[in-house]
């Protein structure tokens, strides 16, 4: 008699078993990967408020007014705050949304999906805000 030789590899219920594993872990570990994700590029744009918050009153400081401040290209001579518009990686776009003599309001909108924290904003004051469904404490 001939003995049954044994043979190697994995059976089709081994390979399911390992099969869901991986998807469950993946279901798992995609949206904190993701999150993760959101809060680098929030980083950026928190940054880049912040930096053209001082720009702001560096110009104040020159010209004692909010009012003529520009940003982007396409400002008159000498109001020109920051020269590009989009922030480093081009995550978020900065703007002056509001402005007068002696207040301002900053805005960073976001040019990826951000349903939690939408666009970030600054005033003149240092009140920071949000337009998502987080919170202020979440976003910034």
């Amino acid at each position: 008699m001939q003995k049954q030789t044994q043979r190697d590899g994995f059976t089709l219920i081994e390979l399911m078993i390992v099969i869901a594993i991986i998807g469950f872990l993946a279901a798992i570990a995609l949206p904190s990967y993701q999150d993760s994700v959101r809060k680098s590029k929030r980083a950026e744009g928190k940054a880049a408020l912040l930096d053209l918050q001082n720009r702001m009153e560096r110009y104040f400081i020159d010209k004692n007014s909010y009012a003529s401040a520009c940003v982007g290209s396409g400002c008159a001579a000498g109001t020109q705050v920051l020269a590009n518009a989009g922030t480093e990686h081009t995550y978020y776009t900065m703007s002056i949304s509001a402005q007068a003599q002696n207040s301002y309001t900053l805005l960073a909108t976001p040019t990826f999906a951000d349903t939690k924290c939408g666009n970030l904003s600054v005033t003149n004051t240092g009140v920071k805000a949000e337009t998502g469904t987080g919170t202020v404490s979440d976003c910034w």
